[in-house]
């Protein structure tokens, strides 16, 4: 639980910071808040990145690793300064283990990362997934599998219950690897530009165990869209990888945008649950 700590003014033009990044100061003044009382904390970095920099997405678990590191090294040289053996400390205590759902929390965006899923469709393939999975040693793993087709107006609740969806997997014990892309988001990360594998960054999202691909056919749309689209969908179906998919637009106006193609295969692999009601977003409870 994160706890409310002061920060001196002489914090500022310490000598001991002033050698590492300013990334690395600002990890430094976050693990302040987090650490207990005896200045400990998880040593993980994903759970880092996901507490203290979750407005900054380009600031991933790889550099909180570096800005560890860097701090470590400050720390043993001020330690071998004052004739201390860094080798000497005492042993932490074995650390928790770190659970999939919280690693899975630590990628999700902040809004969502208590997400529940309480609709009986979404809470009946979560359970049909997780019972279908293949076994192994710390659980069963994702199979293949049905997909849905979360749809409805918007604030409805379709990304809410699409991200509980996912976590409803983790609490049964699946193990996950998983994806989650907006359509705008997938056409910006695959438009391609120099220096960029775009057909990587695509066939990592088409074969992903589980994929939730949010607002399908809310992003302008283009021949090169339409086929972008097309590659991405029939993959997963003819593998049979179960796809978490929301969309905005009633059936009819699937096919008008998404063309034929597409339309037809989300038909015949996905289960449809359609949410009704007020945009929420609009209609918070005071």
């Amino acid at each position: 639980m994160a706890r409310i700590r002061t920060i001196k003014p002489e914090a500022f033009v310490s000598e001991s910071l002033a050698v590492v990044t300013l990334t690395a100061e600002r990890t430094f003044f976050g693990l302040l808040t987090q650490a207990d009382d005896q200045g400990r904390y998880r040593d993980h970095a994903a759970i880092i990145a996901g507490q203290l920099w979750v407005l900054r997405p380009e600031h991933t678990p790889a550099e909180v690793e570096k800005d560890l590191a860097q701090l470590a090294d400050r720390l043993n040289g001020i330690l071998a300064g004052r004739g201390i053996d860094p080798g000497a400390v005492a042993a932490e205590p074995p650390a928790e283990p770190v659970t999939a759902l919280e690693l899975a929390d630590a990628r999700i965006p902040a809004r969502y990362r208590r997400a529940l899923a309480d609709h009986p469709q979404i809470i009946a393939w979560a359970d049909h997934i997780a019972h279908a999975g293949r076994p192994g040693p710390s659980g069963p793993g994702i199979a293949e599998g049905p997909s849905l087709l979360i749809a409805g107006p918007t604030g409805t609740g379709k990304t809410h219950q699409a991200y509980g969806a996912v976590r409803a997997l983790l609490a049964r014990g699946v193990r996950l690897r998983w994806e989650a892309v907006t359509t705008a988001d997938l056409y910006a990360r695959l438009r391609p530009r120099a220096g960029h594998d775009a057909e990587r960054d695509l066939q990592t999202l088409a074969r992903s165990p589980l994929l939730l691909l949010g607002d399908l056919g809310a992003a302008k749309t283009s021949e090169w869209t339409e086929e972008l689209t097309y590659r991405l969908i029939n993959h997963r179906y003819e593998h049979l990888l179960p796809t978490l998919i929301t969309t905005n637009l009633p059936t009819a106006e699937l096919r008008t945008t998404l063309g034929d193609r597409v339309a037809s295969r989300l038909a015949e692999m996905t289960d449809r649950v359609i949410l009704k009601g007020p945009d929420r977003r609009r209609h918070r409870s005071s």
